[in-house]
C-alpha cells in the first residue's frame, strides 16, 4: 500500500456547507455539508481520481504547495447620493 497526501482546502460558502479544492488535482469538485463531511468526500474524491489514473497507466500527481495570503486593499470611493 502506497500513502498519497495532498493539500486541500476546505471553503466555507455563504449558503453552508465546504467546497473542497485540491490544487494538485484541480479536476476534483466536491463538497460538503459539514466540515467532517467535507473531509470525507475529499478523501473518496482523491481515491477515485488515483484509482482511475492507476488504471489507465496515467502520472499520479505530486501535491504542489501553495501560499495564501489575505489581499487587502484599501479605496477610496466617492458615492453619489441618492
Amino acid at each position: 500500500m502506497k500513502i498519497y497526501n495532498y493539500t486541500v482546502f476546505f471553503e466555507p460558502l455563504e449558503e453552508g456547507g465546504y467546497n473542497v479544492v485540491v490544487p494538485a488535482i484541480p479536476e476534483i469538485c466536491t463538497f460538503g455539508e459539514t466540515l467532517e463531511e467535507a473531509r470525507t468526500m475529499a478523501e473518496d474524491a482523491i481515491r477515485c481520481y488515483l484509482e482511475s489514473a492507476i488504471q489507465l497507466g496515467e502520472e499520479i500527481p505530486r501535491d504542489i504547495s501553495i501560499d495564501r495570503e489575505p489581499v487587502k486593499e484599501r479605496l477610496a470611493i466617492t458615492l453619489k447620493a441618492a
